[in-house]
């Protein structure tokens, strides 16, 4: 939730499917980030 709320404190439309349209691109975003920043695991033999 603390990773929500970066990305800003409220959700920026009024219409309830864009304010869901908006909360799914910022849930894309934090996902995108993670996994960007997790370190990958090699095998080394």
């Amino acid at each position: 939730m603390r990773g929500l709320k970066s990305f800003g404190e409220r959700a920026a439309s009024r219409d309830p499917d864009r304010q869901t349209a908006e909360i799914h691109i910022r849930i894309a975003l934090m996902n995108r980030f993670n996994a960007l920043g997790q370190a990958g695991i090699e095998r080394v033999a």
